[in-house]
């Protein structure tokens, strides 16, 4: 995973997207239509690639302080100059203050880093692991299907904390909650949590579908 660069403030362009969280290491594809958004867009990629990607609450109106960098690894233009971006997130940083607004949002911003905790991190690491694999085989159960285990599961404890936050589906909140820890420990104990009470639900479910099949209930 690379990282925008050892200086630890500097403005970035920001793109307010709503209920979307980016996390390092993560893709995330991009439709850009908006003329405003466009013209960030072409301006970062004369520079070096680089913008904020923030959560916007459309309930609220309200935008977090707290995003992710995501660097643009390839475009296409269409037609209408509308493009398609393919982007991953880097590193995460703190918004300080916005610098302008139009044409579109600058900030000065901070990175963040996960501090050092005194916690084991490989048991956590491990019992995560183990949770996320349970909740796959019960879901493909669920939906009567191979289990089929993704590759891409990272092995590292950080590396792992964001692919599952990542992979959290309409939990935009709770994304953003785990993207603000500044623990992996904190991070993977809450991710804990989450599949713990995931898989008592679907292990209830799959126990369910088992009990009365869709078969027996036809006849």
């Amino acid at each position: 995973m690379t990282f925008p660069s050892s200086v630890t403030v500097r403005e970035l362009p920001l793109f307010p997207l709503p209920n979307v969280v980016l996390f390092p290491g993560q893709p995330l594809p991009l439709h850009i239509f908006e003329f405003r958004y466009r013209m960030m867009i072409n301006t970062v990629l004369e520079s070096d690639g680089r913008f904020g990607v923030l959560m916007f609450d459309p309930t609220d109106n309200s935008i977090a302080s707290v995003g992710c960098c995501a660097e643009i690894t390839n475009h296409h233009r269409l037609p209408d100059d509308r493009m398609k971006v393919m982007t991953f997130g880097q590193q995460r940083f703190r918004v300080l203050n916005y610098v302008r607004e139009r044409p579109f949002r600058v900030g000065l911003v901070e990175w963040i880093e996960d501090q050092p905790g005194e916690k084991e991190l490989q048991p956590l690491t491990q019992q995560v692991d183990l949770l996320l694999r349970d909740v796959i085989h019960l879901t493909a159960k669920l939906m009567g299907q191979e289990p089929k285990v993704p590759e891409s599961i990272p092995d590292t404890p950080l590396e792992l904390s964001y692919w599952i936050a990542h992979n959290l589906h309409n939990a935009a909140d709770e994304q953003q909650n785990l993207l603000e820890m500044l623990t992996t420990a904190e991070r993977l104990e809450r991710e804990a949590e989450i599949l713990s009470s995931t898989r008592s639900s679907f292990a209830a479910r799959v126990a369910l579908k088992d009990a009365f099949p869709r078969d027996a209930l036809q006849e």
